[in-house]
Protein backbone atom coordinates (compact mmCIF):
# COMPACT_ATOMS: atom_id res chain seq x y z
CA UNK A 1 0.00 0.00 0.00
CA UNK A 2 1.07 3.57 -0.67
CA UNK A 3 2.51 5.33 2.37
CA UNK A 4 0.55 8.33 3.67
CA UNK A 5 1.80 11.59 2.19
CA UNK A 6 1.13 15.31 2.11
CA UNK A 7 1.27 17.56 -0.94
CA UNK A 8 1.87 21.31 -0.87
CA UNK A 9 1.13 23.66 -3.77
CA UNK A 10 2.42 27.20 -3.32
CA UNK A 11 2.77 30.38 -5.37
CA UNK A 12 4.45 33.54 -4.11
CA UNK A 13 6.61 36.45 -5.33
CA UNK A 14 10.01 35.10 -6.28
CA UNK A 15 13.01 35.66 -4.02
CA UNK A 16 16.18 33.87 -3.01
CA UNK A 17 16.07 30.97 -0.59
CA UNK A 18 12.50 29.78 -1.15
CA UNK A 19 13.39 26.20 -2.04
CA UNK A 20 15.61 25.96 1.04
CA UNK A 21 12.89 27.48 3.23
CA UNK A 22 10.28 24.95 2.11
CA UNK A 23 12.62 21.96 2.23
CA UNK A 24 13.86 22.93 5.68
CA UNK A 25 10.29 23.12 7.02
CA UNK A 26 9.74 19.52 5.98
CA UNK A 27 13.12 18.18 7.06
CA UNK A 28 13.01 19.99 10.41
CA UNK A 29 9.88 18.00 11.24
CA UNK A 30 11.47 14.72 10.16
CA UNK A 31 9.68 14.57 6.80
CA UNK A 32 11.04 12.77 3.74
CA UNK A 33 10.47 14.61 0.43
CA UNK A 34 9.54 12.18 -2.34
CA UNK A 35 8.67 14.67 -5.11
CA UNK A 36 9.79 18.28 -5.59
CA UNK A 37 8.95 20.46 -8.60
CA UNK A 38 9.62 24.17 -8.91
CA UNK A 39 9.03 26.79 -11.57
CA UNK A 40 9.69 30.51 -11.80
CA UNK A 41 7.53 32.66 -14.05
CA UNK A 42 9.96 35.52 -14.64
CA UNK A 43 7.35 37.62 -16.45
CA UNK A 44 5.00 37.50 -13.49
CA UNK A 45 7.83 37.43 -10.93
CA UNK A 46 6.33 34.35 -9.31
CA UNK A 47 7.81 31.26 -7.74
CA UNK A 48 5.58 28.17 -8.02
CA UNK A 49 6.22 24.85 -6.35
CA UNK A 50 4.82 21.42 -5.61
CA UNK A 51 6.27 19.39 -2.74
CA UNK A 52 5.17 15.92 -1.68
CA UNK A 53 6.49 14.19 1.43
CA UNK A 54 5.88 11.10 3.50
CA UNK A 55 4.00 11.43 6.77
CA UNK A 56 5.04 8.20 8.52
CA UNK A 57 7.75 9.85 10.65
CA UNK A 58 6.58 13.45 10.37
CA UNK A 59 6.39 14.91 13.87
CA UNK A 60 3.38 17.16 13.20
CA UNK A 61 -0.14 15.80 13.18
CA UNK A 62 -2.09 16.49 9.98
CA UNK A 63 -4.21 19.13 11.70
CA UNK A 64 -1.05 20.88 12.95
CA UNK A 65 0.70 21.20 9.58
CA UNK A 66 -1.36 24.03 8.10
CA UNK A 67 -1.08 26.35 11.15
CA UNK A 68 2.67 25.73 11.39
CA UNK A 69 3.21 26.34 7.69
CA UNK A 70 1.01 29.44 7.73
CA UNK A 71 3.26 30.95 10.38
CA UNK A 72 6.34 30.13 8.29
CA UNK A 73 5.12 31.87 5.13
CA UNK A 74 3.16 34.75 6.64
CA UNK A 75 5.57 37.33 5.15
CA UNK A 76 5.79 35.75 1.67
CA UNK A 77 2.47 37.00 0.22
CA UNK A 78 1.88 33.37 -0.69
CA UNK A 79 -1.18 31.47 -1.81
CA UNK A 80 -1.01 27.79 -0.99
CA UNK A 81 -3.00 24.60 -0.61
CA UNK A 82 -2.25 21.52 1.45
CA UNK A 83 -3.58 18.05 0.59
CA UNK A 84 -3.32 14.60 2.16
CA UNK A 85 -3.25 11.27 0.35
CA UNK A 86 -6.00 9.77 2.53
CA UNK A 87 -8.48 12.41 1.32
CA UNK A 88 -10.31 10.73 -1.58
CA UNK A 89 -12.32 13.20 -3.68
CA UNK A 90 -15.90 12.61 -4.77
CA UNK A 91 -16.70 13.35 -8.42
CA UNK A 92 -20.01 14.14 -10.09
CA UNK A 93 -19.93 13.53 -13.84
CA UNK A 94 -22.29 15.74 -15.82
CA UNK A 95 -23.43 14.62 -19.27
CA UNK A 96 -26.04 15.27 -21.93
CA UNK A 97 -26.43 12.62 -24.65
CA UNK A 98 -22.85 11.60 -25.54
CA UNK A 99 -21.39 8.73 -23.53
CA UNK A 100 -17.75 8.40 -24.64
CA UNK A 101 -16.15 10.56 -21.94
CA UNK A 102 -18.51 9.27 -19.25
CA UNK A 103 -17.69 5.62 -19.95
CA UNK A 104 -13.97 6.34 -20.18
CA UNK A 105 -13.89 8.01 -16.76
CA UNK A 106 -15.90 5.20 -15.16
CA UNK A 107 -13.62 2.54 -16.66
CA UNK A 108 -10.49 4.37 -15.53
CA UNK A 109 -11.89 4.80 -12.04
CA UNK A 110 -12.79 1.10 -11.88
CA UNK A 111 -9.26 0.23 -13.07
CA UNK A 112 -7.86 2.54 -10.34
CA UNK A 113 -6.20 4.82 -12.87
CA UNK A 114 -8.24 7.61 -11.30
CA UNK A 115 -8.18 7.72 -7.50
CA UNK A 116 -11.64 9.03 -6.67
CA UNK A 117 -15.21 8.04 -5.92
CA UNK A 118 -17.92 8.55 -8.55
CA UNK A 119 -21.21 8.45 -6.63
CA UNK A 120 -23.22 10.61 -9.02
CA UNK A 121 -24.08 11.31 -12.65
CA UNK A 122 -26.14 14.41 -13.47
CA UNK A 123 -27.79 14.95 -16.84
CA UNK A 124 -30.24 17.23 -18.58
CA UNK A 125 -31.44 14.20 -20.58
CA UNK A 126 -32.55 10.68 -19.66
CA UNK A 127 -30.49 8.95 -22.37
CA UNK A 128 -27.59 7.77 -20.19
CA UNK A 129 -29.53 6.63 -17.14
CA UNK A 130 -28.94 2.98 -18.11
CA UNK A 131 -25.16 3.46 -17.85
CA UNK A 132 -25.55 4.78 -14.31
CA UNK A 133 -27.71 1.76 -13.43
CA UNK A 134 -25.19 -0.62 -15.01
CA UNK A 135 -22.39 0.66 -12.77
CA UNK A 136 -24.45 1.27 -9.64
CA UNK A 137 -24.08 5.06 -9.76
CA UNK A 138 -26.90 7.39 -8.74
CA UNK A 139 -28.44 9.33 -11.64
CA UNK A 140 -30.07 12.74 -11.25
CA UNK A 141 -32.15 14.02 -14.17
CA UNK A 142 -32.34 17.81 -14.15
CA UNK A 143 -33.88 19.19 -17.36
CA UNK A 144 -32.79 22.71 -18.21
CA UNK A 145 -34.79 25.33 -20.08
CA UNK A 146 -34.12 29.01 -20.57
CA UNK A 147 -37.05 29.93 -18.32
CA UNK A 148 -36.17 27.50 -15.50
CA UNK A 149 -32.36 27.70 -15.58
CA UNK A 150 -31.93 29.58 -12.30
CA UNK A 151 -34.28 27.24 -10.42
CA UNK A 152 -32.69 24.14 -11.90
CA UNK A 153 -29.17 25.30 -11.12
CA UNK A 154 -30.21 25.87 -7.52
CA UNK A 155 -31.45 22.27 -7.51
CA UNK A 156 -28.14 21.08 -8.96
CA UNK A 157 -26.22 22.89 -6.22
CA UNK A 158 -28.36 21.19 -3.59
CA UNK A 159 -27.64 17.82 -5.21
CA UNK A 160 -23.90 18.50 -5.06
CA UNK A 161 -24.18 19.35 -1.37
CA UNK A 162 -26.27 16.24 -0.70
CA UNK A 163 -23.64 13.98 -2.26
CA UNK A 164 -20.71 15.95 -0.77
CA UNK A 165 -19.16 16.43 -4.20
CA UNK A 166 -15.63 17.86 -4.44
CA UNK A 167 -15.29 18.07 -8.23
CA UNK A 168 -17.72 18.35 -11.14
CA UNK A 169 -16.54 16.98 -14.49
CA UNK A 170 -18.46 18.20 -17.52
CA UNK A 171 -18.10 15.14 -19.75
CA UNK A 172 -19.84 16.64 -22.80
CA UNK A 173 -22.51 18.44 -20.81
CA UNK A 174 -24.03 20.65 -23.47
CA UNK A 175 -25.27 23.47 -21.27
CA UNK A 176 -23.64 26.76 -20.30
CA UNK A 177 -23.33 27.21 -16.55
CA UNK A 178 -24.27 30.61 -15.17
CA UNK A 179 -21.80 32.94 -13.51
CA UNK A 180 -23.63 32.53 -10.21
CA UNK A 181 -23.24 28.75 -10.38
CA UNK A 182 -19.51 28.84 -11.12
CA UNK A 183 -18.93 31.30 -8.29
CA UNK A 184 -20.89 29.10 -5.87
CA UNK A 185 -19.16 25.90 -7.00
CA UNK A 186 -15.81 26.70 -8.69
CA UNK A 187 -14.29 23.19 -8.86
CA UNK A 188 -15.38 22.25 -12.38
CA UNK A 189 -13.44 20.75 -15.29
CA UNK A 190 -14.77 20.92 -18.85
CA UNK A 191 -13.77 19.23 -22.11
CA UNK A 192 -14.33 20.54 -25.63
CA UNK A 193 -12.81 20.48 -29.08
CA UNK A 194 -9.84 22.79 -29.68
CA UNK A 195 -11.15 24.58 -32.75
CA UNK A 196 -12.19 27.51 -30.56
CA UNK A 197 -12.34 30.39 -31.25
CA UNK A 198 -12.89 29.00 -34.77
CA UNK A 199 -16.02 27.00 -35.63
CA UNK A 200 -18.02 28.19 -32.64
CA UNK A 201 -21.45 26.63 -32.13
CA UNK A 202 -23.11 23.63 -33.73
CA UNK A 203 -21.47 21.10 -36.06
CA UNK A 204 -17.85 22.18 -35.60
CA UNK A 205 -16.44 19.05 -37.25
CA UNK A 206 -18.55 19.53 -40.36
CA UNK A 207 -17.32 23.10 -40.73
CA UNK A 208 -13.73 22.08 -39.97
CA UNK A 209 -14.00 19.45 -42.71
CA UNK A 210 -15.31 22.03 -45.15
CA UNK A 211 -12.40 24.31 -44.26
CA UNK A 212 -9.91 21.50 -44.81
CA UNK A 213 -8.20 21.60 -41.42
CA UNK A 214 -5.10 19.43 -40.99
CA UNK A 215 -5.08 19.20 -37.20
CA UNK A 216 -7.88 18.66 -34.70
CA UNK A 217 -7.60 18.70 -30.94
CA UNK A 218 -9.22 18.75 -27.52
CA UNK A 219 -8.89 21.05 -24.52
CA UNK A 220 -9.64 20.42 -20.84
CA UNK A 221 -9.89 23.49 -18.63
CA UNK A 222 -11.32 24.78 -15.39
CA UNK A 223 -14.69 26.44 -15.77
CA UNK A 224 -14.92 30.15 -14.95
CA UNK A 225 -17.65 32.76 -15.51
CA UNK A 226 -16.00 33.52 -18.88
CA UNK A 227 -17.28 30.93 -21.35
CA UNK A 228 -14.62 28.40 -22.43
CA UNK A 229 -11.89 30.78 -21.26
CA UNK A 230 -10.81 29.21 -17.96
CA UNK A 231 -7.27 28.08 -17.10
CA UNK A 232 -6.20 25.26 -19.42
CA UNK A 233 -5.10 22.00 -17.78
CA UNK A 234 -4.39 19.77 -20.78
CA UNK A 235 -4.54 19.77 -24.59
CA UNK A 236 -3.61 17.40 -27.39
CA UNK A 237 -3.89 17.21 -31.17
CA UNK A 238 -3.98 14.65 -33.96
CA UNK A 239 -3.42 15.12 -37.67
CA UNK A 240 -6.13 14.57 -40.26
CA UNK A 241 -5.73 14.12 -43.99
CA UNK A 242 -7.64 14.63 -47.22
CA UNK A 243 -8.76 11.00 -46.97
CA UNK A 244 -10.66 11.62 -43.71
CA UNK A 245 -14.40 12.12 -43.86
CA UNK A 246 -16.44 14.02 -41.27
CA UNK A 247 -17.06 10.75 -39.43
CA UNK A 248 -13.30 10.22 -39.16
CA UNK A 249 -12.83 13.69 -37.69
CA UNK A 250 -15.57 13.02 -35.15
CA UNK A 251 -14.04 9.64 -34.22
CA UNK A 252 -10.57 11.10 -33.80
CA UNK A 253 -12.01 14.03 -31.85
CA UNK A 254 -13.82 11.73 -29.43
CA UNK A 255 -10.65 9.72 -28.86
CA UNK A 256 -8.78 12.91 -27.99
CA UNK A 257 -11.54 14.14 -25.72
CA UNK A 258 -11.39 10.89 -23.71
CA UNK A 259 -7.63 11.05 -23.28
CA UNK A 260 -7.33 14.77 -22.59
CA UNK A 261 -10.18 14.80 -20.07
CA UNK A 262 -8.80 11.75 -18.25
CA UNK A 263 -5.36 13.35 -18.00
CA UNK A 264 -6.80 16.60 -16.70
CA UNK A 265 -8.93 14.87 -14.07
CA UNK A 266 -5.98 12.72 -12.98
CA UNK A 267 -3.65 15.74 -12.69
CA UNK A 268 -6.28 17.55 -10.62
CA UNK A 269 -6.84 14.58 -8.31
CA UNK A 270 -3.10 14.14 -7.84
CA UNK A 271 -2.84 17.83 -6.88
CA UNK A 272 -0.49 18.57 -9.76
CA UNK A 273 -2.24 21.69 -11.08
CA UNK A 274 -1.40 25.12 -9.73
CA UNK A 275 -3.61 27.93 -11.02
CA UNK A 276 -2.38 31.51 -11.09
CA UNK A 277 -4.26 34.22 -12.91
CA UNK A 278 -5.78 32.53 -15.94
CA UNK A 279 -2.84 30.17 -16.38
CA UNK A 280 -1.76 26.88 -14.90
CA UNK A 281 1.45 25.12 -14.05
CA UNK A 282 0.95 21.37 -14.34
CA UNK A 283 3.64 19.46 -12.42
CA UNK A 284 3.16 16.25 -14.42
Amino acid sequence: MTQPAATLLIACPDRKGLVALLANFISSHNGNIIHADHHTDFTAGLFLSRLEWQLDDFDLKTEEIAPAFSELVKDLQASWQLYFSHQIQRIAIWVSRQDHCLLDLIWRQRAREINAEIPLIVSNHENLRSIAAQYGIDFEYVPITKDTKAVQEAQQLEILKKYKIDLVVLAKYMQILSKDFTVEFPNIINIHHSFLPAFVGAKPYERAYERGVKIIGATAHYVTPDLDAGPIIEQDVVRVSHRDEVSDLVRKGKDLERIVLARAVRYHLQNRVLVYGNRTVVFA
